[in-house]
């Protein structure tokens, strides 16, 4: 009894687990968009320390000074590179705030803040560091926005300040590019990863609706099985059970029965078989290719003509004459040359194959191939198409016309 609730823990614990994992694989086709925006905000950080010290050194600051700046800056930028790389596998269930991989940029931009805002004697590099820092922490959705606007304006403020001070008694164009920069950094910090959020979104939603198709598709397999497989398996259950009333009596009767459950085994065989081939169907341009490479490969000299729109025929009904006709040519030709096309013309597609004629094609035509071909006839028959065959003394045609709107294929005058 005790032991239940463990299971149940463990099944949870992994399904948490797989579904972890699943929200990282996500995000692995759009990993080109998520370098173009972390490169974009790695770059901005790094301008701003480079401006930094380039208006320390044209303002005639001391060497240490700058030296200070520039030391300080670079470990600031390395040390936002950890919870930045964090963010692209975050989810929504992960605590703000991480110290191991938080803290470090945290206490840095702190430290690098104070050195670089005594130095530059501006407010708003005092207080840039620490706040880029705590842009990148995880931020429940909806709060990112409020926190980097309190931010933006707390820069602001503090950039009119130093542009009243500062920049008043310098008067150089560098301090106010590193103003800007500086004021600035957060805003296009989250917009990037405000944009990310929305690509993983997008990413995750069309994952799931591709899970939702595929088990929808599933259900709708396991259905039809069900429902093919029910009601033949019901069938011959009843004509056996029959059967095994008759045999004692009427011993006629009951083979008969017998015979009825044997047909009805075929009937759920050939069944199951269209069902397969119905969920199994391939894009018929890749049918042809795929007959094309199995005929090269048994050194017939192969060629294949397919209409532009083929992709739009229909697979079911010529995908398993495809499949047919290439296995006769390969099992009754002679071995030498094949062509294959596939057109529509006047409402109906048109699949042709020939082939060269092998010395014993009379005779295989009698055995496996007009059985092959009688297959063949049903198929287009079913899809309101028609069969046509042409033996020539040197080459073997078979032509199949299906409709391509519903309509009765028509019929060729040549035949």
């Amino acid at each position: 009894m005790t032991t239940l609730p463990v299971r149940d823990a463990a099944s949870d614990a992994a399904s948490a687990a797989a579904e972890a994992r699943s929200a990282v694989r996500l995000t692995r086709n759009i990993t080109a968009t998520w370098w173009y925006m972390a490169v974009a905000i790695v770059v901005f950080e790094l301008m701003l320390v480079v401006v930094s010290v380039e208006t320390l050194v044209r303002s005639g600051v001391g060497t240490a000074e700058v030296a200070a700046v520039a030391v300080g800056g670079l470990l600031w930028w390395l040390a936002t590179l950890v919870p930045l790389a964090d963010y692209r596998r975050r989810t929504d269930a992960a605590p703000l705030l991480v110290w191991r991989r938080h803290g470090p940029a945290l206490l840095i931009g702190l430290a690098y803040g104070l050195a670089a805002g005594l130095v530059t004697d501006l407010w708003v590099l005092g207080a840039l560091p620490v706040i880029q820092a705590a842009m990148l922490l995880n931020w429940p959705p909806g709060v990112r926005f409020r926190v980097v606007l309190a931010a933006t304006a707390l820069l602001v403020a503090l950039s009119l300040i130093d542009s009243a001070v500062v920049l008043e008694e310098t008067g150089g164009a560098g301090w106010a590019q590193l103003v800007f920069l500086a004021a600035t950094l957060p805003a296009v910090t989250v917009s990037s990863l405000w944009w990310w959020d929305v690509l993983v979104a997008l990413d995750r939603a069309r994952a799931s609706e591709a899970r939702l198709a595929a088990t929808q598709e599933r259900l709708r397999v396991a259905t039809d099985v069900h429902d093919l497989q029910g009601h033949h398996l019901q069938v011959i259950a009843l004509q056996l059970e029959l059967s095994e009333r008759l045999m004692p009596h009427d011993p006629e009767a009951g083979l008969e029965q017998l015979r009825a459950a044997r047909v009805s085994v075929d009937a759920a065989r050939q069944g199951t078989r269209d069902l397969a081939t119905r969920f199994r169907s391939v894009p018929l341009p890749d049918e042809l290719a795929n007959a094309v490479d199995l005929l090269r490969a048994a050194g017939t000299d192969a060629a294949a003509t397919v209409d532009p729109d083929a992709a739009s025929a229909p697979a079911s009904a010529l995908g398993p004459v495809i499949r047919e006709t290439t296995t006769n040519v390969l099992r009754h030709g002679g071995g030498r040359r094949a062509h294959l096309s596939l057109t529509r013309a006047d409402g109906v597609w048109r699949y042709e194959i020939s082939n060269d004629v092998a010395a014993t094609a009379t005779a295989t035509a009698e055995d496996g191939g007009g059985a092959g071909l009688d297959g063949i006839a049903r198929r287009a028959a079913e899809a309101g198409g028609r069969l046509e065959v042409r033996r020539g003394d040197e080459t073997f045609t078979v032509v199949v016309t299906v409709p391509a709107d519903g309509a009765p294929a028509p019929a060729d005058d040549a035949g």
